[in-house]
C-alpha cells in the first residue's frame, strides 16, 4: 500500500475516533474502573409520570447507542494500534493485504473480504 493511502486512512480513523468519543460523551461517562468502557447516563427530564416514562425510554435508547458506539470505538482504536505495530492493512486471518476498496469502505477492517465471508459462514 502506498504511503499517501495509509496517511489518508490514519487521518480518517483519527477523526472517527474523535467523533465517536464526542458522541459517547454526550450520552455517557467513562467508567473509571474499566478502560474503554462507558456508562450511559440516566437522564433527568422531570418528576411527572410522562416525564419519568420518557426518561426510561431515553435511557434505554442511550444504552443501545452506547454499546454500538463503544464497539465502533474499539474497532477504530484497534486499527490505530495496527498502524503503530505496522500491521494495518493486513488480514488478521490469512496475512494477505486487505484491498484498498475494502479499507476505503471500512477503514477499521481487520480482515479481507474472503476471510470475512468464510468467518460469517462458520458462525
Amino acid at each position: 500500500m502506498n504511503k499517501d493511502f495509509l496517511n489518508e486512512m490514519k487521518q480518517l480513523l483519527t477523526e472517527e475516533k474523535e467523533r465517536l468519543e464526542s458522541e459517547l460523551a454526550q450520552i455517557s461517562t467513562k467508567n473509571p474502573s474499566a478502560e474503554g468502557d462507558f456508562k450511559a447516563d440516566f437522564p433527568n427530564i422531570g418528576d411527572k409520570e410522562d416525564e419519568n416514562a420518557e426518561e426510561v425510554a431515553t435511557y434505554s435508547t442511550n444504552l443501545t447507542l452506547e454499546r454500538t458506539l463503544e464497539s465502533s470505538l474499539r474497532d477504530v482504536e484497534s486499527a490505530l494500534q495496527r498502524f503503530e505495530s505496522g500491521t494495518y492493512g493486513t488480514c488478521k486471518y490469512c496475512g494477505q493485504e486487505i484491498a484498498e476498496k475494502r479499507l476505503r469502505a471500512r477503514p477499521a477492517s481487520s480482515s479481507c473480504i474472503e476471510c470475512k465471508k468464510n468467518f460469517k459462514m462458520e458462525a
